[in-house]
């Protein structure tokens, strides 16, 4: 998982995306989108991320939920294990969203005052 921190000397700025007042995705849910990428599940991509099991399924529902179609799709466990996989859709949100923060931070970190500056 790439980390998307800014330096302690630059704002730090944070991208939501809403649907009617409930996050559809945002930095934690993109970086547990991330996660899944690389883990191939949701328990061991939550694992990576030192968050229960129960918050990351509830955080992928809630994806699931706002978008048209799924982001993340799973297959039950059994002897060969389950799995957890982005749909396409899943991938076009992450990318887009990694893009949208990228160019609002490029546009608004010049313009922001640096953390503990005082007027």
């Amino acid at each position: 998982m790439t980390s998307r921190r800014s330096s302690p000397h630059s704002p730090r700025i944070r991208v939501r995306v809403l649907a009617d007042s409930v996050v559809a995705i945002g930095p934690g849910k993109a970086d547990l989108l991330d996660a899944i990428v690389e883990t191939g599940s949701i328990s061991a991509a939550a694992r990576t991320m030192r968050m229960s099991y129960r918050r990351a399924w509830l955080l992928v529902d809630t994806m699931n939920a706002c978008f048209r179609s799924p982001l993340v799709t799973t297959e039950k466990g059994g002897a060969e294990g389950g799995g957890a996989t982005l749909t396409p859709t899943g991938q076009r949100v992450l990318r887009g969203y990694r893009a949208l923060s990228r160019r609002v931070r490029k546009e608004f970190v010049p313009l922001l005052r640096a953390p503990g500056h005082k007027r």
